[in-house]
Protein backbone atom coordinates (compact mmCIF):
# COMPACT_ATOMS: atom_id res chain seq x y z
CA UNK A 1 0.00 0.00 0.00
CA UNK A 2 1.27 3.00 -1.21
CA UNK A 3 1.80 5.96 1.64
CA UNK A 4 1.98 9.52 0.85
CA UNK A 5 3.91 12.08 2.60
CA UNK A 6 3.05 15.37 1.78
CA UNK A 7 6.48 17.21 1.98
CA UNK A 8 5.01 20.90 2.56
CA UNK A 9 3.17 19.53 6.03
CA UNK A 10 3.36 21.96 9.11
CA UNK A 11 6.45 20.64 11.39
CA UNK A 12 3.78 19.54 14.03
CA UNK A 13 3.10 16.55 12.05
CA UNK A 14 5.61 14.48 13.68
CA UNK A 15 4.85 11.29 12.10
CA UNK A 16 5.16 12.75 8.55
CA UNK A 17 8.30 14.35 9.34
CA UNK A 18 10.16 11.07 11.09
CA UNK A 19 9.31 8.79 7.91
CA UNK A 20 10.83 11.56 5.43
CA UNK A 21 13.64 11.16 8.11
CA UNK A 22 13.94 7.56 7.68
CA UNK A 23 13.91 7.55 3.68
CA UNK A 24 17.01 10.25 3.93
CA UNK A 25 18.45 7.39 6.04
CA UNK A 26 17.98 4.90 3.64
CA UNK A 27 19.11 6.95 1.03
CA UNK A 28 22.17 7.77 2.98
CA UNK A 29 22.91 3.87 3.41
CA UNK A 30 21.97 2.23 0.87
CA UNK A 31 24.53 0.94 -1.85
CA UNK A 32 22.46 0.22 -5.02
CA UNK A 33 20.21 2.70 -5.82
CA UNK A 34 18.47 3.11 -9.38
CA UNK A 35 17.06 6.64 -10.18
CA UNK A 36 14.16 6.86 -12.47
CA UNK A 37 13.61 10.50 -13.72
CA UNK A 38 11.44 12.26 -16.02
CA UNK A 39 10.65 15.90 -17.55
CA UNK A 40 9.51 17.11 -14.25
CA UNK A 41 13.01 17.13 -13.01
CA UNK A 42 14.18 20.05 -15.35
CA UNK A 43 10.84 22.46 -14.84
CA UNK A 44 12.81 24.83 -13.16
CA UNK A 45 15.76 24.89 -15.48
CA UNK A 46 12.88 26.45 -17.52
CA UNK A 47 12.24 23.44 -19.37
CA UNK A 48 9.22 22.81 -20.17
CA UNK A 49 7.26 19.14 -19.04
CA UNK A 50 4.65 17.38 -22.04
CA UNK A 51 1.03 17.06 -19.86
CA UNK A 52 0.87 19.75 -17.70
CA UNK A 53 -1.19 22.57 -18.45
CA UNK A 54 1.81 24.69 -19.63
CA UNK A 55 3.76 21.70 -20.90
CA UNK A 56 5.08 20.83 -24.41
CA UNK A 57 1.48 19.46 -25.19
CA UNK A 58 -0.40 22.54 -24.85
CA UNK A 59 2.34 24.72 -26.68
CA UNK A 60 2.29 22.86 -29.62
CA UNK A 61 -1.45 22.77 -29.91
CA UNK A 62 -1.47 26.84 -29.13
CA UNK A 63 1.27 27.13 -31.41
CA UNK A 64 0.34 24.47 -34.46
CA UNK A 65 -3.58 24.52 -33.87
CA UNK A 66 -4.52 23.30 -37.37
CA UNK A 67 -1.24 21.10 -37.82
CA UNK A 68 -1.87 18.92 -35.11
CA UNK A 69 -5.12 17.66 -33.19
CA UNK A 70 -3.04 16.97 -30.08
CA UNK A 71 0.03 17.95 -28.38
CA UNK A 72 1.20 14.10 -28.40
CA UNK A 73 0.42 13.80 -32.54
CA UNK A 74 3.74 16.18 -32.45
CA UNK A 75 5.87 13.66 -31.14
CA UNK A 76 4.39 10.30 -33.14
CA UNK A 77 6.52 8.46 -35.75
CA UNK A 78 3.43 8.64 -38.46
CA UNK A 79 4.21 12.78 -38.09
CA UNK A 80 6.83 12.08 -40.84
CA UNK A 81 4.20 10.66 -43.55
CA UNK A 82 3.17 14.52 -43.82
CA UNK A 83 5.19 17.06 -45.00
CA UNK A 84 3.22 19.81 -43.19
CA UNK A 85 3.19 17.96 -39.99
CA UNK A 86 7.22 17.32 -40.46
CA UNK A 87 8.11 21.01 -41.49
CA UNK A 88 6.40 22.07 -38.14
CA UNK A 89 8.29 18.92 -35.99
CA UNK A 90 11.75 20.47 -37.28
CA UNK A 91 10.51 23.81 -35.90
CA UNK A 92 9.27 23.27 -33.31
CA UNK A 93 12.35 20.80 -32.26
CA UNK A 94 14.70 23.75 -32.83
CA UNK A 95 13.21 26.09 -30.67
CA UNK A 96 13.06 23.41 -28.04
CA UNK A 97 16.72 22.66 -28.55
CA UNK A 98 17.79 26.75 -28.12
CA UNK A 99 15.98 26.75 -24.89
CA UNK A 100 17.93 23.87 -23.64
CA UNK A 101 21.04 25.17 -24.75
CA UNK A 102 20.78 27.96 -22.26
CA UNK A 103 20.02 25.61 -19.59
CA UNK A 104 22.14 24.75 -16.45
CA UNK A 105 21.86 21.42 -14.77
CA UNK A 106 18.85 21.50 -11.31
CA UNK A 107 19.78 20.45 -8.08
CA UNK A 108 18.46 17.24 -8.91
CA UNK A 109 20.69 15.94 -11.55
CA UNK A 110 23.90 17.42 -8.91
CA UNK A 111 21.67 14.78 -6.59
CA UNK A 112 22.10 12.35 -8.97
CA UNK A 113 25.86 13.19 -9.55
CA UNK A 114 26.40 13.34 -6.02
CA UNK A 115 25.51 9.68 -5.54
CA UNK A 116 27.90 8.56 -7.97
CA UNK A 117 30.57 10.34 -6.55
CA UNK A 118 29.44 8.47 -3.33
CA UNK A 119 29.08 5.59 -4.88
CA UNK A 120 25.64 5.01 -4.66
CA UNK A 121 24.80 5.08 -7.55
CA UNK A 122 23.71 1.71 -9.45
CA UNK A 123 22.54 3.41 -12.53
CA UNK A 124 20.20 6.23 -13.76
CA UNK A 125 17.45 5.78 -16.46
CA UNK A 126 15.69 9.68 -17.95
CA UNK A 127 13.07 10.09 -20.03
CA UNK A 128 14.50 13.33 -20.49
CA UNK A 129 16.48 14.40 -24.13
CA UNK A 130 17.51 17.38 -22.58
CA UNK A 131 21.14 15.86 -21.61
CA UNK A 132 21.41 17.98 -18.28
CA UNK A 133 22.40 14.61 -16.57
CA UNK A 134 25.90 14.49 -18.79
CA UNK A 135 26.31 18.44 -18.22
CA UNK A 136 26.09 17.51 -14.56
CA UNK A 137 29.00 14.81 -15.04
CA UNK A 138 27.42 11.62 -15.92
CA UNK A 139 28.44 10.02 -19.11
CA UNK A 140 25.45 9.00 -20.52
CA UNK A 141 24.71 6.30 -23.26
CA UNK A 142 24.64 8.77 -26.21
CA UNK A 143 27.40 10.52 -25.12
CA UNK A 144 30.46 10.93 -27.74
CA UNK A 145 32.61 9.62 -25.05
CA UNK A 146 30.44 6.03 -24.99
CA UNK A 147 32.56 4.64 -28.07
CA UNK A 148 30.09 5.27 -30.96
CA UNK A 149 30.87 4.99 -34.37
CA UNK A 150 29.84 6.35 -37.23
CA UNK A 151 27.20 3.52 -39.06
CA UNK A 152 25.08 4.08 -35.45
CA UNK A 153 26.27 0.30 -34.37
CA UNK A 154 27.38 1.73 -30.94
CA UNK A 155 27.54 -0.99 -28.04
CA UNK A 156 27.07 0.32 -24.76
CA UNK A 157 29.12 -0.99 -22.16
CA UNK A 158 27.52 -1.09 -18.82
CA UNK A 159 31.00 0.00 -16.46
CA UNK A 160 31.40 3.30 -18.72
CA UNK A 161 27.53 4.56 -19.33
CA UNK A 162 26.31 6.28 -15.97
CA UNK A 163 22.74 7.04 -17.47
CA UNK A 164 20.50 5.62 -19.82
CA UNK A 165 18.76 7.85 -22.31
CA UNK A 166 15.71 5.84 -22.91
CA UNK A 167 14.13 8.73 -25.25
CA UNK A 168 17.32 9.71 -27.01
CA UNK A 169 19.03 13.12 -26.73
CA UNK A 170 17.67 16.84 -28.99
CA UNK A 171 21.20 17.44 -28.93
CA UNK A 172 22.44 14.99 -31.99
CA UNK A 173 20.86 13.71 -34.97
CA UNK A 174 20.80 10.60 -37.05
CA UNK A 175 20.31 9.78 -41.22
CA UNK A 176 17.31 8.20 -42.07
CA UNK A 177 19.24 5.92 -44.13
CA UNK A 178 22.87 5.13 -42.78
CA UNK A 179 21.86 6.03 -39.67
CA UNK A 180 24.98 7.93 -38.60
CA UNK A 181 24.91 9.38 -35.52
CA UNK A 182 26.48 13.02 -35.56
CA UNK A 183 26.01 15.78 -33.41
CA UNK A 184 23.32 18.92 -33.64
CA UNK A 185 25.40 22.05 -34.75
CA UNK A 186 24.84 25.44 -35.92
CA UNK A 187 24.33 24.56 -39.35
CA UNK A 188 21.85 22.01 -38.94
CA UNK A 189 19.75 23.90 -36.65
CA UNK A 190 19.68 27.40 -38.42
CA UNK A 191 17.84 24.79 -41.42
CA UNK A 192 15.45 23.18 -39.01
CA UNK A 193 14.12 26.30 -38.04
CA UNK A 194 13.19 27.08 -41.41
CA UNK A 195 11.11 23.69 -41.65
CA UNK A 196 13.96 21.51 -44.06
CA UNK A 197 15.97 18.56 -42.99
CA UNK A 198 19.33 19.26 -43.84
CA UNK A 199 21.19 16.12 -46.31
CA UNK A 200 23.30 13.48 -44.58
CA UNK A 201 27.35 14.33 -44.65
CA UNK A 202 28.64 10.85 -44.60
CA UNK A 203 25.94 10.14 -48.24
CA UNK A 204 26.53 13.00 -49.83
CA UNK A 205 30.55 11.67 -49.42
CA UNK A 206 30.09 8.03 -50.43
CA UNK A 207 27.83 9.08 -53.41
CA UNK A 208 30.34 11.45 -54.71
CA UNK A 209 33.48 9.00 -54.08
CA UNK A 210 30.99 6.49 -56.04
CA UNK A 211 30.79 9.09 -58.68
CA UNK A 212 34.59 9.99 -59.11
CA UNK A 213 35.12 6.27 -60.07
CA UNK A 214 32.01 6.34 -62.70
CA UNK A 215 30.00 3.90 -59.98
CA UNK A 216 25.83 4.78 -60.05
CA UNK A 217 25.70 7.50 -56.96
CA UNK A 218 23.68 5.88 -53.84
CA UNK A 219 20.85 7.78 -52.25
CA UNK A 220 21.24 10.61 -49.85
CA UNK A 221 20.02 10.51 -46.59
CA UNK A 222 18.57 13.39 -44.77
CA UNK A 223 19.03 13.91 -40.75
CA UNK A 224 16.32 14.29 -38.35
CA UNK A 225 16.67 14.76 -33.83
CA UNK A 226 18.16 11.50 -32.25
CA UNK A 227 15.22 11.40 -30.27
CA UNK A 228 12.76 8.26 -29.51
CA UNK A 229 9.29 8.95 -30.67
CA UNK A 230 5.89 7.27 -29.97
CA UNK A 231 5.79 3.53 -31.91
CA UNK A 232 9.77 3.95 -32.97
CA UNK A 233 11.82 1.52 -31.44
CA UNK A 234 15.01 2.80 -30.23
CA UNK A 235 18.31 2.50 -31.89
CA UNK A 236 20.11 0.88 -28.94
CA UNK A 237 17.18 -1.15 -27.38
CA UNK A 238 19.17 -3.96 -27.03
CA UNK A 239 21.88 -2.80 -25.38
CA UNK A 240 19.93 -0.77 -22.78
CA UNK A 241 18.27 -4.08 -22.34
CA UNK A 242 20.97 -6.10 -21.59
CA UNK A 243 22.58 -3.30 -19.27
CA UNK A 244 18.97 -3.14 -17.67
CA UNK A 245 19.04 -7.49 -16.89
CA UNK A 246 22.26 -7.10 -15.45
CA UNK A 247 21.37 -3.92 -13.33
CA UNK A 248 18.90 -6.50 -11.56
CA UNK A 249 20.87 -8.97 -11.20
CA UNK A 250 23.00 -7.35 -9.02
CA UNK A 251 19.98 -6.78 -6.29
CA UNK A 252 19.76 -2.92 -6.18
CA UNK A 253 18.31 -2.59 -2.41
CA UNK A 254 16.62 0.97 -3.68
CA UNK A 255 14.18 2.69 -6.77
CA UNK A 256 13.50 6.54 -6.47
CA UNK A 257 11.24 7.55 -9.16
CA UNK A 258 10.99 11.59 -9.78
CA UNK A 259 9.42 13.77 -12.15
CA UNK A 260 7.36 11.41 -14.23
CA UNK A 261 4.06 10.85 -14.56
CA UNK A 262 4.21 6.98 -15.08
CA UNK A 263 2.32 6.86 -18.72
CA UNK A 264 4.73 5.79 -20.83
CA UNK A 265 4.00 1.94 -21.18
CA UNK A 266 8.19 0.94 -21.66
CA UNK A 267 8.55 2.78 -18.42
CA UNK A 268 6.01 1.49 -16.19
CA UNK A 269 7.40 -1.61 -17.33
CA UNK A 270 11.14 -0.83 -16.71
CA UNK A 271 10.27 0.70 -12.98
CA UNK A 272 7.78 -2.72 -11.80
CA UNK A 273 10.69 -4.95 -12.74
CA UNK A 274 13.20 -2.91 -10.78
CA UNK A 275 10.74 -2.44 -7.95
CA UNK A 276 10.10 -6.26 -7.70
CA UNK A 277 14.05 -6.58 -7.89
CA UNK A 278 14.06 -4.28 -4.45
CA UNK A 279 11.58 -5.95 -2.99
CA UNK A 280 13.03 -9.23 -3.30
CA UNK A 281 16.62 -8.18 -2.36
CA UNK A 282 14.91 -7.01 0.94
CA UNK A 283 13.29 -9.94 1.76
CA UNK A 284 15.51 -13.10 0.22
CA UNK A 285 16.83 -14.83 2.36
CA UNK A 286 20.29 -17.55 1.89
CA UNK A 287 20.04 -20.83 4.01
CA UNK A 288 19.03 -19.16 7.18
CA UNK A 289 16.62 -16.67 7.96
CA UNK A 290 18.48 -13.04 8.26
CA UNK A 291 17.69 -9.59 10.20
CA UNK A 292 15.95 -7.30 7.14
CA UNK A 293 17.13 -4.31 7.67
CA UNK A 294 14.27 -1.74 7.86
CA UNK A 295 16.32 0.75 5.50
CA UNK A 296 16.62 -1.41 2.50
CA UNK A 297 13.96 -2.41 -0.08
CA UNK A 298 12.13 0.96 -0.12
CA UNK A 299 10.16 1.91 -3.79
CA UNK A 300 10.30 5.95 -3.15
CA UNK A 301 7.82 8.23 -5.78
CA UNK A 302 8.26 12.00 -5.87
CA UNK A 303 6.00 14.41 -8.27
CA UNK A 304 3.84 16.86 -7.39
CA UNK A 305 1.27 14.73 -8.93
CA UNK A 306 -0.18 10.87 -7.25
CA UNK A 307 0.27 7.41 -9.15
CA UNK A 308 -2.85 5.57 -10.56
CA UNK A 309 -4.26 2.30 -8.13
CA UNK A 310 -2.07 0.22 -10.62
CA UNK A 311 0.91 1.32 -8.50
CA UNK A 312 -1.04 0.78 -4.82
CA UNK A 313 1.16 -2.32 -4.65
CA UNK A 314 4.52 -1.16 -6.46
CA UNK A 315 5.35 2.29 -4.41
CA UNK A 316 5.58 2.00 -0.99
CA UNK A 317 6.20 5.99 -0.63
CA UNK A 318 4.81 9.01 -2.59
CA UNK A 319 6.43 11.78 -1.54
CA UNK A 320 4.21 15.00 -2.87
CA UNK A 321 5.96 18.24 -3.42
CA UNK A 322 9.24 19.93 -5.49
CA UNK A 323 11.66 17.63 -6.39
CA UNK A 324 14.48 19.69 -5.85
CA UNK A 325 13.25 20.69 -2.02
CA UNK A 326 13.25 17.32 -1.58
CA UNK A 327 16.58 16.57 -2.72
CA UNK A 328 17.78 19.13 -0.60
CA UNK A 329 16.04 17.72 2.28
CA UNK A 330 17.38 14.57 1.95
CA UNK A 331 21.33 16.02 1.41
CA UNK A 332 20.74 18.12 4.93
CA UNK A 333 19.62 14.81 6.62
CA UNK A 334 22.05 12.59 5.18
CA UNK A 335 24.96 15.52 6.65
CA UNK A 336 23.43 14.97 10.04
CA UNK A 337 22.41 11.50 10.60
CA UNK A 338 26.16 10.58 8.88
CA UNK A 339 28.63 12.99 8.76
CA UNK A 340 31.75 10.61 8.19
CA UNK A 341 30.69 10.49 4.62
CA UNK A 342 31.00 14.19 4.37
CA UNK A 343 34.45 14.49 5.83
CA UNK A 344 37.10 15.96 3.01
CA UNK A 345 40.46 14.41 4.01
CA UNK A 346 42.98 17.35 3.11
CA UNK A 347 46.04 16.76 1.18
CA UNK A 348 49.68 18.43 0.38
CA UNK A 349 50.44 19.56 -2.74
CA UNK A 350 53.88 19.30 -4.15
CA UNK A 351 55.02 23.15 -2.87
CA UNK A 352 53.79 21.66 0.74
CA UNK A 353 50.43 23.34 0.98
CA UNK A 354 46.97 21.92 2.29
CA UNK A 355 44.29 21.57 -0.56
CA UNK A 356 41.33 19.31 -0.39
CA UNK A 357 40.27 16.14 -2.21
CA UNK A 358 37.47 15.65 -4.33
CA UNK A 359 35.44 13.06 -4.62
CA UNK A 360 36.78 10.25 -6.26
CA UNK A 361 33.70 9.53 -8.28
CA UNK A 362 33.61 8.42 -11.82
CA UNK A 363 34.15 11.15 -14.68
CA UNK A 364 33.62 11.57 -18.05
CA UNK A 365 35.50 9.63 -21.03
CA UNK A 366 36.47 6.25 -21.31
CA UNK A 367 38.87 4.72 -18.71
CA UNK A 368 42.40 4.50 -19.47
CA UNK A 369 42.81 1.46 -17.91
CA UNK A 370 46.37 -0.11 -17.42
CA UNK A 371 48.79 3.07 -17.06
CA UNK A 372 51.31 3.12 -18.96
CA UNK A 373 54.64 2.24 -17.56
CA UNK A 374 57.87 4.62 -17.27
CA UNK A 375 60.42 4.08 -20.02
CA UNK A 376 63.38 2.56 -18.07
CA UNK A 377 61.34 1.22 -15.57
CA UNK A 378 59.57 -1.83 -16.22
CA UNK A 379 61.44 -4.80 -17.95
CA UNK A 380 65.34 -2.62 -17.72
CA UNK A 381 67.81 -3.74 -19.70
CA UNK A 382 71.05 -4.66 -17.69
CA UNK A 383 73.25 -1.88 -17.65
CA UNK A 384 76.87 -1.95 -17.91
CA UNK A 385 76.81 -5.67 -18.87
CA UNK A 386 75.78 -6.49 -15.52
CA UNK A 387 72.98 -9.59 -16.56
CA UNK A 388 71.14 -8.94 -13.72
CA UNK A 389 71.27 -5.09 -12.25
CA UNK A 390 70.48 -4.32 -8.76
CA UNK A 391 67.01 -2.55 -8.34
CA UNK A 392 66.09 0.96 -9.94
CA UNK A 393 64.98 2.65 -6.77
CA UNK A 394 61.66 5.25 -7.75
CA UNK A 395 61.50 8.71 -6.98
CA UNK A 396 60.64 10.04 -3.73
CA UNK A 397 57.18 11.18 -5.16
CA UNK A 398 56.52 7.65 -5.97
CA UNK A 399 57.88 5.92 -3.20
CA UNK A 400 55.91 3.30 -1.36
CA UNK A 401 54.53 3.76 2.15
CA UNK A 402 57.52 2.19 4.93
CA UNK A 403 53.98 0.12 6.11
CA UNK A 404 53.69 -1.62 2.22
CA UNK A 405 55.89 -4.20 1.52
CA UNK A 406 58.13 -2.92 -1.15
CA UNK A 407 57.50 -4.24 -5.15
CA UNK A 408 60.01 -4.97 -7.68
CA UNK A 409 60.41 -2.78 -9.91
CA UNK A 410 62.20 -4.80 -12.53
CA UNK A 411 62.10 -8.33 -13.50
CA UNK A 412 66.01 -8.70 -13.67
CA UNK A 413 66.33 -7.65 -10.39
CA UNK A 414 67.42 -10.05 -7.93
CA UNK A 415 67.39 -8.43 -4.33
CA UNK A 416 63.65 -8.05 -4.89
CA UNK A 417 63.17 -11.86 -5.99
CA UNK A 418 62.06 -15.08 -4.43
CA UNK A 419 64.57 -16.39 -2.15
CA UNK A 420 65.54 -19.32 -4.70
CA UNK A 421 66.08 -17.17 -7.65
CA UNK A 422 68.49 -15.28 -5.30
CA UNK A 423 70.57 -18.15 -4.53
CA UNK A 424 70.80 -19.06 -8.06
CA UNK A 425 72.04 -15.55 -9.24
CA UNK A 426 74.12 -16.08 -6.58
CA UNK A 427 75.87 -19.47 -8.06
CA UNK A 428 75.87 -17.43 -11.58
CA UNK A 429 77.95 -15.15 -10.40
CA UNK A 430 80.37 -17.05 -8.27
CA UNK A 431 80.59 -19.29 -11.40
CA UNK A 432 81.39 -16.07 -13.23
CA UNK A 433 84.23 -15.08 -10.94
CA UNK A 434 85.68 -18.27 -10.96
CA UNK A 435 85.74 -18.02 -14.80
CA UNK A 436 84.12 -21.33 -15.15
CA UNK A 437 81.08 -19.47 -17.23
CA UNK A 438 82.70 -17.06 -19.54
CA UNK A 439 86.26 -17.39 -21.16
CA UNK A 440 87.43 -15.88 -23.96
CA UNK A 441 87.16 -17.45 -27.58
CA UNK A 442 90.04 -18.53 -29.29
CA UNK A 443 89.07 -16.44 -32.14
CA UNK A 444 90.33 -13.09 -30.73
CA UNK A 445 93.90 -13.87 -28.89
CA UNK A 446 94.26 -10.59 -26.39
CA UNK A 447 97.46 -8.81 -26.51
CA UNK A 448 99.98 -7.63 -23.54
CA UNK A 449 101.96 -4.31 -23.57
CA UNK A 450 105.05 -6.56 -23.96
CA UNK A 451 103.19 -8.16 -27.54
CA UNK A 452 103.31 -11.25 -25.88
CA UNK A 453 100.05 -13.40 -26.51
CA UNK A 454 97.69 -14.24 -23.76
CA UNK A 455 95.83 -17.64 -23.14
CA UNK A 456 92.63 -17.70 -21.80
CA UNK A 457 93.73 -18.10 -18.33
CA UNK A 458 95.70 -14.96 -18.35
CA UNK A 459 99.38 -16.00 -18.46
CA UNK A 460 101.47 -15.24 -22.10
CA UNK A 461 102.86 -18.18 -24.38
CA UNK A 462 106.60 -18.68 -24.49
CA UNK A 463 106.85 -17.89 -27.97
CA UNK A 464 105.42 -14.29 -28.80
CA UNK A 465 103.13 -14.22 -31.85
CA UNK A 466 102.55 -17.91 -31.64
CA UNK A 467 99.23 -18.98 -32.59
CA UNK A 468 98.32 -22.18 -30.14
CA UNK A 469 97.01 -25.08 -31.77
CA UNK A 470 93.79 -25.83 -31.64
CA UNK A 471 90.97 -28.14 -31.95
CA UNK A 472 86.86 -28.40 -32.33
CA UNK A 473 85.11 -29.22 -29.77
CA UNK A 474 81.47 -29.34 -28.91
CA UNK A 475 80.32 -27.51 -26.27
CA UNK A 476 78.76 -30.16 -24.16
CA UNK A 477 82.51 -32.31 -23.77
CA UNK A 478 84.32 -31.87 -20.25
CA UNK A 479 87.88 -32.07 -21.28
CA UNK A 480 91.13 -31.66 -19.30
CA UNK A 481 93.15 -28.69 -19.97
CA UNK A 482 96.47 -28.00 -18.37
CA UNK A 483 97.69 -24.79 -17.72
CA UNK A 484 101.37 -23.30 -19.05
CA UNK A 485 103.50 -23.72 -15.68
CA UNK A 486 103.78 -20.40 -15.21
CA UNK A 487 103.07 -20.62 -11.44
CA UNK A 488 103.71 -23.91 -10.09
CA UNK A 489 101.02 -23.72 -7.72
CA UNK A 490 98.12 -23.24 -10.03
CA UNK A 491 95.25 -26.12 -10.12
CA UNK A 492 93.87 -28.08 -12.75
CA UNK A 493 90.03 -26.78 -13.20
CA UNK A 494 87.59 -28.13 -15.75
CA UNK A 495 86.30 -25.21 -17.90
CA UNK A 496 83.73 -26.01 -20.20
CA UNK A 497 85.49 -24.01 -23.80
CA UNK A 498 83.91 -23.87 -26.82
CA UNK A 499 86.75 -23.31 -29.57
CA UNK A 500 85.91 -22.60 -33.15
CA UNK A 501 88.15 -24.20 -35.95
CA UNK A 502 90.57 -21.95 -37.99
CA UNK A 503 90.66 -22.06 -41.50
Amino acid sequence: MTVTLNLNAPLAESSTRRTLADISLSVAKCKKIVIVTGAGISCSCGIPDFRSSDGLYALVKEQFPDVVMKGRDLFDASLFRDQTSTSVFYTFISQLKRSIDSASPAPTHEFIKRLDNKHKLLRSYTQNIDGLEEKAGLLSSLSQETGSNMKGKSKLKADEVRNIQLHGDIRRVRCTICSVDLLCTEEFLCMFEKGTAPDCPECTLRSEARIARSARPLKIGSLRPAIVLYDEAHPMGDDIGKIQSQDMARKPDMLIVMGTSLKVHGLKKLVKEFAKAVHTSASSTTGSPRRVRKWQGKVVFVNKTPPGTEWSEVIDYHIMGDVDKWVEKVTEDWRRIRPSDWEIQPMLDEHGNFKSAKDKGRTLGRPTGKSKQKPGVENALPVDGIPFPSIITKSASNAPSPSKRRQSVSHYSDLDSSPRKRRDVAKTYNKANKCLLFVDATNSIPQTDEGLTMDPFGSPFKHPGRRPRTRTISASTEIDIKRPRANSGTLRKKPWVEAAARP
